[in-house]
């Protein structure tokens, strides 16, 4: 007689089927349900028998363990079975011996039962199932775990962890989804395996392609190596479900700059296996007002940021800025995103300061190869959207080169980028899609406008709604530029600075019209535009002031608008003094109590720098 402590009792592993049961064996099952002939026994979630009322030994509810003994198989798959007692035994699972399959081959698996392993990048609790977005080496799938309705499946399974799926590949809605069987945390030497495996997989494939630039440019070419490793950093955060958040400046070369990223991103996305509205909630840009990362810009990505992890299970975001980022007035934003271990990539072409780099994890900035402002951030960013994703580039060529007349660009590359496009778009065309970028971006405030912005941009396929557009954005902005030129320029005064400049100073709080386009910055712009056509071959400084700010336009004069900045926060006590901007083209905010002194000693400044051309 067979010892009781030697006796076997199997249990079936979620990936066993009818095959796996072996008559005269006893197995473990669970109570599934009754009927006036017998009990339903589920030995797992796919394989089920009936114990016959006369082979019941004892009393059961619903989902207990009970062991069976397996009297039969028949030919129709059903399975008869006799309970069983036994007081002492060893519990022996049984696994059905599988490979693990790359999400990437599920395509080719639907139907059919399969086992993976990867990182769960988001856990999504619904109405009905828990879904839980997997990661491995080769794409991101959604595994569907269902207890009860609105009950979270696998409680001890938690972002970030190594786990082991199997389960049945379906199709919902037309797109892939694991329906699962059994899912397990892995552990201990198991864990670091697989996440050794998929690192290093991960690692080779969000490396970017090597590919030309658009037009040869010596800066350009030093900045690619950093182009490259943010580049990698934004690939590697699309193909693990890391959202990214894009901070621009909301002006036409901001947006550019942006845009021509969002369009790579958001097709990587789509490419990657990501979920059909994955670009959307993976992906947000906003504009920002300021050149810089503002309190509370990093304040309202917090908040959507923690609300998106609480409720929905998604990882902290990926920071990306662009056009802005680069110095010292981004640095309470930073230290604020420090606290919550956010990680942090420029793309920007503002005179920078070292301080911030401590911060970031890449900072492209033609300024750290011995480049200028003049690659603007527009041209910056279409070269890193192509290393992102190259097939984007056929759609976003024409981007630097609106982004170099928007910005007033006088680098040589902005003729190259220009010439590139020349057979699509003409310079004037170019100009045009600037200024419709600035109005229309002025009426959207902090929203980004996506759809309204591929529009202008012509990015959906649709030239005849481009052009109408643009010819409707253009008018309304040039009729109110003109009418602000009509009611400002009468307002400005001249006067000649010891240097030989010609300084104009506008009082834009009192001669311009208020909250419409174009704005005081881009107002005091346009009447320097006039200024330095009205003066040509002469050094022009334009100041339009309001009670607590001044915006600063030079041509011909050497300033240097950062460093006059810091000067004045040191000299001026009580002046309340912050700002920056490019060398030449920038602002400066004081307290308003404080107006007169700080402008006095702004323009001593000017008039003690440099002219020339």
């Amino acid at each position: 007689m067979e010892d009781n402590n030697e006796i076997i009792v199997y249990r079936l592993g979620a990936s066993c089927d009818l095959g796996d049961v072996e008559e005269g064996k006893t197995y473990a099952g669970r109570v599934q349900g009754f009927a006036t002939f017998g009990t339903f026994v589920q030995l797992n979630e796919r394989v089920k028998g009936l114990v016959h009322k006369s082979n019941v030994k004892t009393e059961h509810k619903e989902r207990e363990t009970v062991l069976v003994h397996v009297r039969a198989i028949r030919s129709n798959g059903n399975i008869d079975l006799e309970e069983v007692v036994i007081p002492v035994y060893q519990v022996r699972a049984i696994e059905k011996k599988s490979t693990a399959v790359l999400l990437a081959e599920l395509g080719k698996k639907i139907g059919r039962t399969v086992r993976i392993e990867g990182e769960i990048a988001q856990v999504k609790q619904t109405s009905g199932p828990t879904i839980f977005t997997i990661v491995d080496e080769s794409g991101t799938e959604n595994a569907a775990a269902f207890v009860e309705a609105g009950v979270r499946a696998y409680p001890e399974a938690e972002l970030g962890d190594l786990v082991r799926i199997v389960g049945e590949v379906m199709q919902r809605n037309n797109q892939l989804q694991i329906e699962v069987d059994s899912l397990s945390v892995l552990t201990g030497p198991d864990a670091q395996d697989a996440r050794d495996r998929i690192d290093k997989a991960l690692d080779l494939r969000s490396e970017p392609a090597d590919i030309p630039l658009l037009v040869p440019s010596p800066v350009l070419e030093k900045l690619r190596p950093e182009m490259r490793k943010i580049a990698k950093i934004i690939r590697r955060a699309v193909f693990t479900s890391q959202p990214i958040i894009l901070r621009h400046h909301a002006d036409a070369d901001g947006i550019c700059s942006a845009v021509a990223i969002e369009q790579a991103v958001t097709a990587l996305l789509r490419e990657s296996g990501g979920d059909f509205d994955s670009d959307y909630y993976l992906f947000k840009r906003a504009p920002s007002k300021a050149p810089f990362y503002e309190i509370e810009d990093i304040t309202r990505d917090l908040d959507f940021s923690l609300k998106d992890h609480a409720r929905f299970g998604q990882k902290m975001p990926l920071i990306l800025l662009t056009d802005n980022g680069s110095t010292e007035e981004d640095l309470p934003a930073y230290r604020m995103a420090q606290v919550y271990d956010l990680s942090i990539a420029v793309i920007d072409h503002h005179h920078p300061d070292a301080i911030v780099d401590q911060f970031l994890i890449g900072h492209v900035n033609p300024y750290h190869v011995g480049g200028d402002f003049g690659i603007t951030a527009g041209m910056l960013g279409t070269e890193v959207a192509r290393l992102i994703n190259p097939s984007v580039e056929p759609n976003i060529r024409h981007i630097p080169a609106i982004a170099g007349v928007g910005d007033r660009s006088e680098a040589p590359e902005r003729a190259l980028f220009l010439d590139l496009v020349r057979e699509s778009y003409s310079e004037d065309e170019c100009k045009n899609i600037a200024l419709a970028l600035d109005y229309e971006q002025f009426w959207l405030r902090f929203n980004d406008g996506r759809e309204l912005v591929k529009d202008i941009l012509n990015l959906t396929n649709n030239p005849e709604r481009h052009k109408k557009l643009i010819a409707r954005l253009v008018e309304g902005a040039n009729l109110m530029i003109e009418d602000q030129m009509n009611a400002s320029m009468p307002h400005v005064k001249e006067r000649q600075l010891k240097n030989g400049a010609l300084l104009f100073l506008l009082d834009v709080e009192i001669h311009a019209h208020k909250f419409t386009f174009p704005p005081p910055g881009k107002t005091s712009g346009e009447v320097h535009d006039r200024l330095c056509r009205q003066h040509v071959g002469s050094p022009v400084v334009t100041i339009g002031f309001g009670p607590d700010f001044a915006v600063l336009r030079s041509r011909g004069v050497m300033m240097n608008i950062p460093r006059m900045v810091r000067e004045l926060r040191d000299e001026l006590k009580g002046g309340g003094i912050s700002g920056g901007g490019h060398l030449v083209v920038g602002s400066i905010k004081f307290v308003e109590g404080m107006r007169n002194e700080v402008l006095e000693a702004l323009v001593e400044k000017i008039s003690n720098d440099s002219t020339g051309t």
